[in-house]
């Protein structure tokens, strides 16, 4: 037999016995780790595992050192582990072991302290396929209350900001590859620094970067810090790039009703849920009085809602167009709660050309931001609650008398006829005899 003969005999075996292994390898990783992605967020880390089928694992935890452990059955890892968690604070490193089983992938989470763990595997959504998603909260999970004081013993008007979105959800993606989670952030950050430069108001951000908070833990820290209001900011988006504008929703009454039949069913538990009425409904032995108490500070949460989103209506007309010329009423979770004033503004579409641009636009955003903040400013300048600074130097109120004009009252309180009919949601500079208007501060 020649050399060359010899040759392509042993590449031939070669191959054949390779083959073999591959065959044998892949039966027993019928599934692989293609992605690992992990978002530090001030309460919890949350780690995504991106797996190519729907992941079979099991997991546990030793002390002594902490540790979390996930066996990933007939599961291959195709990712590098050694600087995902480098800026997390709570995960030392994310490291391979070996398995029991054969053909699993064993990952370790080595980790700082004790964590609550929230373990759930989720299906193939929008950008993402399969996934397995791991929680670490903080047990403590206690959370700064913002301090509200002003120097005269009159509080601040707490307004919670929610940016839309965030960590593993995008939100919706423009044309140009931008995301709604970042846009939405960059809007939120510039309308908390607006607010925090107003005397007798204070902002409370909800998510200050890039990780995700769940709608329910929204409301609880709104809660937390004895917000107000509530403004979540989004953007957006349609299967076509024709439509555009933006638009302003409350907390529709068939969501809102539906909220209400659980608060009242859970009333001693969830009684801090209904705002001031709350210990009054909790102490109260008359179920019907309950009930009543409860009806009322709902009604009065949704008008105030739907007041406030025609202020934000009223004022993002003049630096956008507008898809809505109303208040929309729609069921959204981050609108659900029953003693917080809620709205979610949707500041255009991300999805058509033009105003994926002017979303990414810092001077856009500054322009949102500002429109924004005059309508918290008029609206609690006339609907200010007791005790606050705003409440101290509320509206004047005027009557207008024969021969008044809106320029002559503008000119007698010496404020523009802009503000006087912002303030006043007026649309025209016409006045009719006998008609209050709300005078605000001097210019």
């Amino acid at each position: 037999m020649t050399r060359c003969v010899i040759s392509r005999y042993l590449t031939t075996i070669f191959t054949f016995y390779f083959a073999m292994i591959s065959t044998v390898y892949a039966a027993q990783s019928s599934n692989s780790i293609d992605g690992i992605r992990v978002w530090p967020a001030p309460e919890n880390t949350r780690i995504v595992f991106d797996l190519k089928n729907t992941p079979d694992y099991t997991y546990f935890s030793l002390a002594n050192p902490q540790r979390l452990v996930i066996d990933f059955q007939s599961t291959q890892n195709l990712v590098k582990l050694q600087a995902l968690a480098e800026n997390d604070k709570r995960i030392k490193t994310i490291r391979t072991s070996k398995a029991k089983n054969k053909g699993a992938t064993r990952l370790v989470l080595d980790l700082h302290e004790k964590y609550t763990l929230n373990v759930f595997p989720l299906a193939p959504a929008g950008q993402y396929g399969n996934r397995l998603v791991i929680d670490l909260f903080d047990e403590s999970r206690v959370s700064q209350s913002i301090q509200t004081s002003n120097k005269n013993d009159k509080r601040d008007i707490v307004i919670a900001i929610v940016a839309g979105h965030g960590g593993e959800d995008p939100g919706s993606i423009g044309p140009k590859g931008t995301y709604e989670k970042h846009v939405t952030l960059k809007i939120a950050k510039r309308l908390a620094a607006l607010i925090d430069q107003q005397k007798g108001l204070k902002a409370a951000m909800i998510r200050t970067g890039d990780y995700y908070v769940n709608h329910n833990r929204k409301t609880t820290l709104a809660r937390k810090n004895k917000a107000d209001l509530l403004i979540s900011i989004h953007a957006d988006a349609f299967t076509s790039s024709k439509p555009n504008g933006a638009s302003v929703l409350v907390q529709s009454s068939r969501r809102a009703n539906s909220e209400f039949t659980r608060w009242i069913a859970n009333r001693q538990k969830e009684s801090e849920l209904l705002g001031g009425a709350g210990d009054t409904i909790k102490m109260t032995k008359d179920k019907n009085l309950a009930i009543t108490l409860a009806d009322m500070k709902k009604e009065y949460t949704m008008a105030s809602s739907y007041e406030f989103a025609e202020h934000v209506i009223n004022q993002l007309k003049k630096v956008t167009k507008l898809h809505k010329k109303k208040p929309e009423g729609l069921s959204l979770a981050v609108l659900k709660s029953s003693d917080i004033p809620s709205v979610l503004i949707e500041t255009g579409f991300i999805s058509n050309h033009r105003e994926e641009r002017n979303l990414n636009s810092p001077a856009h955003q500054q322009k949102l931001a500002k429109a924004i903040f005059k309508s918290v400013d008029n609206y609690f300048s006339s609907n200010a609650p007791d005790g606050t600074y705003y409440a101290s130097v509320r509206y004047k109120k005027h009557r207008v008398t024969r021969g008044e004009s809106l320029s002559v009252v503008a000119q007698r309180y010496n404020v523009s006829v802009g503000k006087l009919k912002s303030v006043n949601n007026l649309n025209s500079n016409v006045v009719r005899i006998g008609q209050t208007l709300k005078i605000p501060r001097a210019d």
